[in-house]
């Protein structure tokens, strides 16, 4: 009896092994040696995936109404595909699509006569409304599938900043983030595609029938401070100024000064969101966060703000403007090489006085220089919330030769990403501390709550006293100085400054004479600012400063701001 039940085990387990065997042999001839073949009859019975039917969180611009406007979505359509093994006019059946179908490819016909295929993609983003056009006319052989895609209603509106979807190192089957917001906020925004296979026997008796999978709920959406119509009226004011004056590029921030949050910020030439196909990667490169400049004059600003800061000297301080000093042997000059004779500190900004800048570091010593500028983090990140910011060049400061802390006093030695110099700008016209730039208010969650991102305030760096007093020196360069007085405002104040600095050569490495960048600040209401604008151009052509080239653009802008956000008068 035990002799029995051991034998009818050995031969149970013996079956088993024998089947296990023949299941992996049976693999080894459908993966391995037959895998073309079974390949062929997959596509054959399995017609279509739709690979982009995925879900991913919404990104909207807010208005200045707080309402909500969208940035980027999920949009829905479908596929066009072909089945060319049931058309048999081809010609008739392209000349039809195209009276219904917007963009229909050249190669229809082509298309639609491939030997031996049962599916052949024709349009993989086709919209609602050219489908339901094709759907009445049960075309023999023209199928559509539902498809969903990423996709930007401002096509071009803050391409740079909002940044776009695509395949990633981090995977190669799943849409991730790439560039700007959409990778920042990756995390919130990604959801795992659904895919959804078509059976060729489910859609036999059905040419025009969908295919898709059910709805499913969204997940987070990013609420931006970014409000819509003030971000399309700065790109257009920056491609009309970009234009005129041939720049390679033109950028600008538009940011409360007092919060940090950004209603806009962008780049011309920018990109088409929804067609980047004549885009290249530095096209999508966000150069106010990512790359760094020497600005030139503007910086004075904060020169001077240190200087009264720390005593060294007052809004009346006088010195004596020889035009030229020569500090370890290198000539400082005025951008005229011309003496003022004895000036004082408000005509050092209104005539942006290089050697008026240099008497400051001299006054206040080289060491309290350094650590202003270190406290206003022109060497370091400004803590936005976008991806790869640069830091700033500052080790000149370090160095222990004079004219290294001369030249940074006037912007030139010191390289900064725009985003850093807006933040230290801010601190000007807020009393003084330094705020944390932000592009994100909010995350709507799936439930549809919205949690609130709330952001540090940073250190204090200026006394409010400091503040106040720099603002004043600031308004009177635009009230007396710009552009002699013609732009001041009657109603309004404002406090800016203007910024001429030579480029290097990345030949020689010597600043060149002919290439400049422009730059220009302003904030105002002068004394309780609801905005400062930080803008700048590279190499603009016919024209040598900033005045010339920007000062009207960034009045358009506050003009613009002041009547959209009915700012009171404030004198």
């Amino acid at each position: 009896m035990r002799n029995q039940m051991i034998l009818r085990v050995r031969v149970i387990a013996l079956a088993l092994v024998l089947v296990a065997l023949g299941i992996i042999c049976r693999l080894y001839f459908i993966q391995v040696h037959a895998h073309e073949v079974y390949v062929e009859r997959a596509e054959r019975q399995y017609v279509h995936t739709v690979r982009d039917l995925y879900t991913r969180g919404s990104i909207f611009f807010t208005t200045k109404d707080n309402d909500h406007v969208s940035a980027a979505s999920v949009q829905q359509g479908y596929v066009l595909a072909l089945n060319p093994t049931a058309i048999t006019d081809a010609e008739t059946v392209c000349a039809t699509l195209k009276s219904s179908v917007t963009a229909l490819p050249d190669d229809c016909v082509t298309k639609a006569t491939v030997a031996g295929r049962a599916y052949v993609e024709l349009v993989a983003r086709l919209s609602t409304e050219d489908a339901a056009k094709l759907k009445p006319l049960k075309l023999e052989g023209v199928q559509l599938y539902r498809n969903q895609w990423r996709y930007y209603p401002g096509n071009t509106l803050a391409s740079r900043m909002l940044g776009f979807v695509g395949y990633t190192e981090r995977s190669e089957t799943e849409l991730h983030g790439k560039y700007g917001l959409e990778r920042q906020y990756d995390h919130v925004l990604f959801r795992p595609r659904e895919v959804s296979t078509v059976n060729l026997f489910a859609e036999l008796f059905s040419n025009l029938g969908d295919a898709a999978s059910g709805e499913v709920s969204g997940p987070g959406d990013i609420i931006l401070t970014v409000e819509p119509t003030v971000a399309h009226t700065l790109d257009k004011i920056l491609k009309e100024t970009n234009d005129t004056y041939k720049s390679e590029l033109t950028g600008a921030i538009i940011m409360d000064p007092k919060t940090g949050a950004i209603y806009a910020m962008s780049v011309v030439p920018n990109f088409d969101l929804n067609d980047r196909g004549d885009a290249g990667v530095q096209d999508f490169k966000n150069v106010l966060v990512e790359d760094v400049y020497e600005f030139g004059s503007t910086i004075k600003a904060l020169t001077v703000a240190a200087g009264l800061d720390s005593r060294a000297i007052t809004r009346t301080s006088t010195y004596f403007d020889p035009g030229c000093i020569e500090l370890n042997t290198k000539p400082i000059c005025n951008y005229d090489k011309k003496g003022r004779g004895t000036v004082d500190m408000q005509e050092v900004l209104s005539q942006s006085l290089n050697t008026g800048v240099t008497h400051i570091v001299t006054s206040m010593g080289r060491d309290k220089f350094r650590d202003y500028f270190l406290n206003f983090k022109l060497g370091s990140e400004s803590g936005i919330d976008l991806p790869n910011e640069a830091k700033g060049l500052v080790e000149n400061l370090q160095s222990p030769r004079d004219v290294e802390y001369a030249t940074a006093s006037f912007g030139q030695g010191i390289a900064v990403s725009p985003i850093a110099a807006t933040r230290a700008l801010a601190a000007l016209g807020n009393g003084g501390y330094l705020v944390t730039p932000h592009l994100v208010s909010g995350i709507k969650q799936p439930d549809g709550t919205t949690k609130e991102l709330r952001y540090p305030e940073g250190a204090q760096v200026l006394r409010p006293e400091t503040s106040e007093e720099i603002s004043r020196i600031l308004t009177n360069v635009v009230d007396d100085a710009l552009l002699g007085g013609t732009v001041a405002l009657p109603h309004h104040t404002i406090a800016a400054k203007t910024g001429t600095a030579q480029m290097s050569d990345s030949a020689t490495g010597k600043y060149s004479e002919n290439d400049y960048l422009h730059s220009f600040f302003g904030y105002f209401p002068a004394y309780e600012p609801r905005f400062l604008v930080f803008m700048y151009t590279v190499k603009p052509q016919g024209v040598r400063f900033a005045s010339e080239t920007l000062t009207l653009p960034f009045m358009d802008i506050a003009k613009f701001l002041i009547n959209y956000y009915s700012i009171p008068p404030d004198r």
